[in-house]
């Protein structure tokens, strides 16, 4: 059975090899707005991976958050629309994508006159523990032994709670383009909750995501080539709206279900679903109540 560490192993080496050089079929060809995409960089563009576009269901001034960001197309095309009034955050824990989307971040910015993009290095299911600052940690204490290991550990609980990567009830939406089938699934209850906290009230979750028509099978769960493939770790799709109705949303929608499979593997079909969630229901008056308490 795959650990969580070989699953994040697996998948942040073939992300890496994905920022050098553009991957075939990594996941599903999307058409993006080509008004968006004429002053984001060629290897942006192409090393960039995903099933949808949720970009398209934002409007201006919000903040997003981008789980998975990747290259950082999503973003760059998100933060257009927001335009200058709204702010946009890239969270990856990938050093090589972070590193290319970071090359591009003025470039993009000077283009459009404004810049309102930030890239932060995290993992998608633990929002509050910010890498780098915890990398600056190690350095100057390295962990050496059983003991520094443990003040390494208590060190980083210290950190989500003092220096935040992402705040609770800090985002307008969390938008995420096929990246939280990577997680492992021992984490999803985490992942979804990790959604649900940093949103405001009012906020909402638009995500795109591959799903199955079928539980995926433990052969499949232990095969790493399919894990960073976007396979192994797909929630069916009802399995994917039920990870946001238990974390407290409400207003769960499905925004755009492609009814041909992207692959078939073991004869289970694979295909990519948006779904849109809501945390909190909305008044007339603009205000919001507790997620489940409105009348």
């Amino acid at each position: 059975m795959s650990t969580p560490l070989q699953v994040e192993s697996a998948v942040k080496s073939r992300y890496s090899a994905a920022a050098q050089i553009k991957v075939e079929a990594l996941c599903c060809p999307v058409e993006y707005d080509r008004q968006y995409l004429k002053v984001i960089p060629t290897e942006v563009i192409e090393r960039d991976y995903g099933c949808g576009d949720p970009s398209k269901h934002l409007r201006p001034g919000e903040t997003v958050l981008d789980l998975g960001s990747g290259t950082g197309k999503i973003c760059f095309i998100a933060s257009q629309v927001v335009g200058p009034t709204g702010r946009v955050i890239g969270v990856d824990m990938n050093d090589d994508m972070l590193a290319l989307a970071r090359r591009h971040q003025k470039q993009v910015g000077d283009a459009i006159g404004f810049h309102n993009v930030e890239f932060r290095k995290g993992r998608i299911q633990d929002l509050a523990l910010d890498l780098e600052k915890l990398d600056a940690e190690l350095q100057a204490s390295p962990i050496r032994d059983a003991s520094s290991f443990l003040a390494a550990e208590a060190r980083a609980g210290e950190l989500r709670v003092t220096q935040p990567l992402v705040a609770g009830g800090s985002v307008d939406v969390v938008v995420s383009n096929c990246v939280l089938n990577l997680v492992d699934p021992r984490a999803k209850t985490q992942l979804f909750q990790e959604i649900f906290r940093v949103l405001k009230m009012g906020g909402r979750a638009v995500i795109s995501d591959i799903v199955s028509d079928e539980v995926v099978p433990q052969a499949l769960q232990d095969d790493p080539e399919l894990w960073s493939g976007c396979i192994s770790g797909a929630l069916t799709e009802a399995e994917f709206v039920r990870g946001f109705v238990e974390a407290g949303f409400d207003r769960v929608q499905i925004l755009q279900r492609e009814a041909t499979p992207w692959r078939t593997v073991a004869g289970i079909d694979f295909r990519s679903l948006t779904v849109e969630a809501g945390k909190g229901a909305a008044r007339a008056d603009g205000t919001c109540c507790d997620a489940g308490k409105c009348c």
